[in-house]
């Protein structure tokens, strides 16, 4: 069992490096539009990598779906339909205040609400057990590290403006305000966080896949096809009203498109690949899988995105106090990692 555990926790690891490094390719794409480029990966994450997988592991798995629990079906559709356009509010943060801090405030807000809410959906009781406790101890640090992050934004966004181009390089978008920027990863760490509770609420799916004689992770596949589809619905949809209303579905045969289209595949294969991986991890991680696995996987991708925009510059110029509040509020994020990593212990 502590081997299943282990292995659990790798996982969702794992999960969290992809998730952290998926919005890298993002700097290399300002030939194109917003649009171009999230029209790009959402088709590529949301329906190309899911009906691959599925057609590989259990091409069968459609036709359960027929017969798969109603009311978990209509969940899985739904609560990915409402996270679609949390991702579309994620997509323009990133190109509004770069990867790092788009990707702190995102992951973080979505990490705690999407630890908690599952628990206390699925198993209420446990609050009042050891491993409850430790899962509201660890998404309280989370709360204090989110601020201390927020803090340093707002020293960051009084920096020189002389260094914000060399910031951006060729990052994908514009900028925006940090106001404008804070409402948008806030909605998108909310909804995001529903995308976790779904998953916990359709696992009858999984549960139904699996008496019909499916693996465990072509089982969850089932969920991740019904979530991802919903998703790309929302998501493919916001994206067609730009490409119209801006007239930039001509970028897509540009010079170059082959590298830039590229460029949107390694962003599919990296999310798309990171959420199978957590489907993966959630099931070895005991009764509290949701609740452990999803801030796990996010908190790591935090850390991971946090050390790119490092490397890329985006925190070049910024005060020292500014600094030591940044690395202070991922130290703070890395105990609360801790803390949830021994809720099922």
């Amino acid at each position: 069992m502590h081997d299943v555990l282990i292995a659990g926790a790798l996982l969702a690891v794992i999960s969290g490096v992809m998730n952290g490094l998926f919005t890298l390719p993002m700097r290399f794409l300002g030939r194109w539009s917003w649009e171009n480029v999230w029209t790009v990966f959402i088709a590529g994450a949301c329906l190309l990598l899911p009906a691959v997988l599925v057609g590989i592991t259990a091409p069968e798995s459609y036709r359960l779906l027929l017969d798969a629990p109603g009311r978990a079906v209509t969940i899985a559709l739904a609560t990915g339909f409402a996270w679609g356009f949390g991702a579309i509010m994620f997509g323009q943060s990133v190109s509004a205040i770069g990867i790092a801090l788009a990707n702190t405030f995102v992951l973080a807000i979505s990490s705690a609400l999407g630890a908690l809410l599952p628990m206390l959906l699925l198993t209420p009781g446990k609050i009042h057990e050891r491993s409850g406790q430790l899962v509201l101890l660890g998404v309280a640090i989370e709360i204090c590290g989110i601020a201390l992050c927020g803090r340093a934004g707002l020293l960051r966004e009084r920096a020189a403006a002389a260094n914000k181009e060399q910031q951006r390089g060729d990052l994908v978008g514009k900028a925006r305000p940090l106001a404008v920027a804070l409402l948008l990863v806030t909605g998108s760490g909310l909804l995001s966080a529903v995308f976790n509770v779904g998953f916990a609420l359709s696992q009858p799916i999984a549960r139904f896949g699996q008496a019909n004689g499916l693996s465990e992770f072509a089982s969850t596949n089932l969920i991740w096809i019904l979530m991802l589809g919903g998703g790309a619905v929302s998501n493919l949809g916001f994206c067609l009203f730009l490409l119209i209303k801006n007239r930039t579905a001509w970028k897509f045969a540009q010079p170059g498109r082959t590298r830039l289209f590229g460029f949107g595949i390694i962003m599919a294969a990296l999310w798309g690949g990171s959420i199978f991986v957590y489907g993966l991890a959630t099931p070895k991680l005991g009764a509290l899988g949701p609740s452990i696995g999803w801030p796990l996987s996010l908190a790591t991708g935090l850390l991971v995105a946090n050390v790119v925009g490092l490397v890329l510059g985006e925190w070049k110029g910024v005060s020292r106090s500014a600094m030591r509040l940044m690395f202070s509020g991922i130290g703070v994020l890395v105990i609360a990692i801790s803390v949830l990593s021994r809720a099922n212990q």
